[in-house]
């Protein structure tokens, strides 16, 4: 497995199987995307993550015409910034050959217009989502838990989460952090926890399923996300987190970066502190905790903004608006 629990890049560094995986991959899906179109027309190519898959895309035109709509989610961009500089031009290949560029979030469209001069659109990508869980008291009245949920890397900023923990003091008001997700900073995160003397308030659950996370989201007090740019270069191109919490009502904090401020609206949907301020996020989350109220007009608002803008719905009506404006209408 090339691309989950870790990114391609790093694989490919450690392995001679990861560095030829690609080769084949792409080699096999070329010739199998050809073979497609050339047995089927297809009005529209849609191409996601276009490092590699702007291949098949040309592919695809070569085999028979077509208009060809590229999604670019940002984390592509920033490999070429950073571990694979030498695709940057293949990039900007990929968004002037397209007869449609998209890009998922603002930060996102930004990254790109400095790789490619060519009009750019933001459509933002969402996760399928269940019914939202009833809130039980504990959530709505600030004494549940501060949640994260997301892999523990260092662009997701854990670390100062913690810190703001410490920063919250002891007691028995004293919030609890529940830390969903696993990954290599896991061992650093724990040791901090007990360096700061918070090791019985923040719980590491690891994995869970699907079911008792939505379960988890709905009895958090809060759901943060105090995302960081990373040491190469890395943060978060959305954050679709703050949608699933969003989902249940809850609140959310999260760091004014990358593609956050596209879902988070500070002070409406939810609140923004500037990144690696522990300070700042320590203040956040004992202003909603504190104040019932907030919290409620926050995740009211969250879950409004879910579902106009950030639901299936909204978004397959974009896509289904852009590909008919580039398919002729039948005289």
């Amino acid at each position: 497995n090339l691309t989950h629990e870790e990114a391609a890049p790093d694989r490919m560094k450690r392995s001679l199987l990861y560095r030829l995986m690609p080769a084949c991959f792409v080699v096999a899906g070329i010739v199998a995307i050809w073979r497609l179109c050339r047995r089927t027309r297809y009005d529209v190519i849609h191409v996601h993550w276009p490092l590699p898959l702007a291949l098949f895309g040309w592919a695809a035109q070569r085999a028979r015409p077509a208009r060809l709509v590229t999604t670019f989610y940002g984390v592509e961009l920033r490999w070429v910034k950073g571990a694979l500089p030498f695709f940057k031009g293949f990039l900007a290949w990929a968004a002037r050959r397209s007869d449609r560029v998209i890009a998922i979030s603002q930060y996102t469209a930004g990254e790109l217009r400095a790789l490619a001069d060519v009009p750019i659109e933001v459509i933002p990508y969402t996760t399928s989502l269940p019914e939202p869980a009833a809130r039980p008291p504990e959530a709505r009245d600030g004494t549940g838990p501060v949640l994260f949920v997301g892999r523990l890397v260092e662009r997701k900023g854990v670390a100062h989460l913690i810190e703001a923990i410490a920063r919250l003091g002891g007691g028995e008001a004293a919030p609890r952090l529940e830390i969903v997700g696993d990954g290599p900073e896991r061992p650093g995160l724990e040791a901090l926890a007990r360096r700061l003397d918070v090791a019985q308030r923040v719980v590491f659950r690891g994995k869970i399923p699907p079911d008792e996370l939505q379960a988890t989201y709905a009895r958090a007090a809060v759901c943060v996300l105090p995302s960081v740019l990373d040491t190469r270069g890395d943060t978060e191109g959305l954050g679709v987190v703050l949608l699933e919490a969003m989902n249940h009502g809850t609140p959310v904090i999260a760091s004014r970066i990358g593609g956050i401020p596209d879902i988070v609206e500070d002070g409406v949907s939810g609140l923004l502190v500037p990144p690696g301020d522990a300070d700042a996020l320590a203040a956040a989350v004992r202003r909603v905790r504190d104040d019932p109220a907030l919290a409620r007009r926050l995740g009211e608002a969250g879950r409004r903004r879910l579902r106009e803008q950030f639901s299936w719905h909204a978004i397959v009506q974009r896509w289904l608006n852009l590909y008919a404006g580039l398919v002729p209408r039948p005289r």
